[in-house]
């Protein structure tokens, strides 16, 4: 690996530690603050900021060609990958499954709808800017 992969990969770690860290804050809280049994409201609400963040900073990205290989490392792949969780998202679920097919259902089609639905919101923001 030459040197630019390694500084490359440094910029995703050190963003991964910042959005893992925000991740088990956030989630917690709003887990705690909503606090309706064992379904899984913080990871809904991470995954759902995180594909609005993402939809907004990609369309940044695009649009106005705003950020550099370092920090498109550090942001999409360090601190948002971070952040997000699919494996916690498919852990919650078949635990939900064991108890209920129909939450289950429900916390999948909440994650899927709410992220894509984020996502393309965030993105669309970026249109209303100056």
């Amino acid at each position: 690996m030459g040197r630019v992969e390694w500084t490359l990969m440094l910029w995703v770690g050190a963003g991964g530690f910042i959005g893992s860290s925000l991740r088990f804050l956030l989630s917690g809280w709003v887990q705690r603050l909503v606090n309706f049994g064992t379904f899984p409201w913080g990871t809904l609400a991470v995954n759902g900021l995180g594909c609005l963040a993402l939809g907004f900073l990609g369309g940044l990205a695009e649009s106005r060609q705003m950020f550099g290989p370092a920090q498109r490392a550090f942001m999409f792949m360090g601190v948002l990958g971070g952040f997000t969780t699919f494996s916690t998202f498919a852990h919650e679920t078949l635990g939900l499954a064991q108890d209920s097919g129909l939450r289950a259902l429900t916390n999948a089609a909440l994650q899927l709808g709410l992220g894509l639905a984020a996502a393309a919101g965030g993105y669309a923001l970026t249109r209303f800017l100056p």
